[in-house]
């Protein structure tokens, strides 16, 4: 191993990031030593960053950020047998207990003892070393650069959002939301056979980028009155198969219930307040099949083989560039509107 430097992007709380050197891990039996390439900026980063939470979890002690990610293998468990030292590798954060009836059902992402990156108490990878066990990485073919490969953990969500909306040729579908998760979730819709595509936003940067990307209709919200919105809505698209609510804004999952389609589908994609309230007579009226997501499972190989086989190019999502040492210039700049971010990447290896 060239490098035994290992400066990490240490969380204490709230507006208190700091750049620390952390210790060396050891890979067990099963795993392998990563010398960190690219590390994306989420959502929930930000909010842990600026808040020193997200949701439920709360950072009560010094965390490592950071958990869309990929690298190169520099060190190998001796039980690892399908990668190499030199391998380039997609990380996907998530390590369930393996044993419970929700991983044997393959639905691991709800294993109430996983472990996931950068979620308290746990570590994230945004450092130079970082081990990780072997089944959850993830080889990147020799044209997928370390970039795409820290994109497979937004994306998965994506495919994991659409998989439960069970989106299919000719779907039409709302999008709320044109963040990184918006735009990936839009993209794969349209791979899945969506033909009648709006995504919504309050940010017109973003929204003329959706366009770019593929959006038939783009749509900025600027109405308070929510059913002034859906009329809006209403009049262009028509009443969606599916809305996949990527905002956390509580109006635009009700606005997914005010315009969805009897016995259509809303995705809960992002998060929003814990309580809210809903338009229930519509929805029962309508049987509208309401649908909440954590994370994803079994979703990294279909991510992988979208972006490898160039049927999407998630490229252009990546708008800015950072070094370790500049991780907290990347959080203001993944934080501000006024720089039009999409996807922040950080480069673990600079």
């Amino acid at each position: 191993m060239a490098n035994s430097d290992n400066t990490a992007a240490v969380l204490h709380a709230a507006n208190d990031l700091r750049m620390e050197s952390i210790s060396v891990p050891e890979p067990k039996d099963t795993e392998v030593l990563i010398s960190m390439g690219s590390v994306g900026i989420c959502g929930s980063d930000i909010k842990y960053w600026a808040l020193g939470k997200c949701g439920k979890f709360v950072v009560k002690e010094p965390m490592v950020l950071g958990h869309e990610a990929s690298g190169v293998v520099v060190g190998v468990g001796s039980k690892v047998t399908h990668l190499k030292e030199g391998d380039r590798v997609a990380i996907e954060p998530g390590i369930p207990c393996r044993s419970c009836n929700l991983c044997k059902k393959g639905r691991y992402n709800l294993c109430p003892g996983v472990e996931f990156c950068a979620t308290p108490p746990i570590d994230g990878n945004l450092c130079r070393l970082y081990k990780h066990p072997a089944d959850f990485c993830f080889k990147l073919p020799d044209h997928v650069s370390l970039d795409e490969g820290a994109m497979l953990e937004p994306l998965s969500v994506a495919v994991y959002s659409c998989k439960r909306a069970e989106i299919d040729l000719g779907s039409t579908v709302l999008v709320c939301g044109a963040g990184p998760i918006g735009l990936l979730a839009m993209m794969v819709a349209k791979n899945a056979g969506a033909t009648n595509i709006m995504i919504t936003d309050i940010d017109e940067h973003r929204l003329n980028f959706a366009k770019k990307m593929g959006a038939d209709h783009i749509f900025k919200i600027v109405d308070k009155d929510g059913d002034v919105v859906a009329r809006k809505v209403s009049s262009i698209l028509g009443e969606p198969d599916v809305t996949l609510d990527c905002s956390g804004v509580d109006s635009s999952f009700i606005l997914g219930i005010q315009v969805t389609r009897p016995g259509g589908k809303v995705v809960r994609v992002g998060g929003g307040s814990p309580k809210v309230e809903l338009p229930l007579t519509r929805l029962n009226t309508n049987e509208v099949d309401l649908l909440g997501i954590f994370r994803y499972a079994n979703c990294y190989p279909i991510a992988l083989d979208l972006i490898a086989s160039g049927a999407l190019n998630v490229k252009p999502l990546i708008s800015h560039h950072f070094t370790l040492l500049e991780t907290e210039k990347a959080f203001l700049t993944a934080s501000d509107r006024n720089s039009q971010s999409i996807k922040v990447i950080i480069h673990c290896d600079r």
